[in-house]
């Protein structure tokens, strides 16, 4: 099992729209590419203090294969229009994990 994990540090001012466009948009479109098994999200629990909060989006999959698929031909489009729809309101990066 791999974990695909984006780390995403949002403006406050964009928290809540996000948080449920992350939920209801975003995750469902890269849960129906069926490269992953599943999906969950955790919010960081400390107080930054300035005016944002991080979240911990993560998708698991069986191979490293399968993340490279979709980060080949899905990421691209997904990314995209999650920097147009939080231009200048986030920060993100991704990393690629390995269970064992």
């Amino acid at each position: 099992m791999v974990l695909y994990n984006v780390t995403v540090n949002i403006e406050s001012v964009v928290e809540d729209e996000w948080l449920h466009w992350i939920k209801s948009i975003h995750i469902p479109k890269v849960m129906a590419t069926g490269k992953f098994v599943e999906s969950k999200i955790f919010k960081l629990l400390h107080d930054e203090g300035d005016g944002s909060a991080t979240y911990s989006v993560q998708f698991f999959a069986a191979s490293v294969k399968q993340v490279n698929e979709y980060l080949e031909t899905y990421a691209p489009a997904l990314v995209q229009a999650h920097m147009e729809r939080y231009k200048n309101k986030h920060v993100a990066f991704r990393t690629l994990m390995e269970e064992v």
